[in-house]
């Protein structure tokens, strides 16, 4: 896991969502651990307190859970509700905006799909 922080979001939240984005990409599947608090906490220099908070808005979104002892695993079912909030948000919010550009600059859909580079659109 390698991390490249930015100013404008709070640390706890980019590791939550770098914990997301390998659950979406499949490095981490159901039933996988995830690394301690205190060896992200170690390794990039972090308060275990700021691990412990992205950590536990995992839990708190059944994205992952703790077991006493041993350490934090990603749920079964994570991904898939992952991707139907990915994909509602990326409808309600991203794509508009993208809609509205493509109409600004007089592009053609159809013809921006077929533009894309190989393999970008399935």
């Amino acid at each position: 896991m390698s991390m490249g922080w930015n100013e404008h979001t709070p640390i706890y939240r980019q590791l939550k969502d770098k914990v997301v984005g390998m659950i979406l990409d499949g490095v981490l599947k159901t039933g996988d651990a995830l690394p301690s608090v205190r060896q992200i906490a170690a390794e990039y220099q972090l308060n275990p307190i700021t691990v412990s908070r992205a950590y536990q808005e995992l839990v708190d979104e059944n994205l992952v859970e703790k077991r006493r002892g041993i350490g934090m695993y990603v749920t079964e079912g994570a991904l898939e509700k992952l991707l139907a909030t990915e994909r509602e948000r990326f409808v309600q919010q991203e794509w508009p905006a993208m809609l509205e550009r493509i109409r600004r600059l007089g592009l053609d859909l159809e013809q921006l799909m077929r533009s894309a580079p190989a393999g970008a659109a399935r």
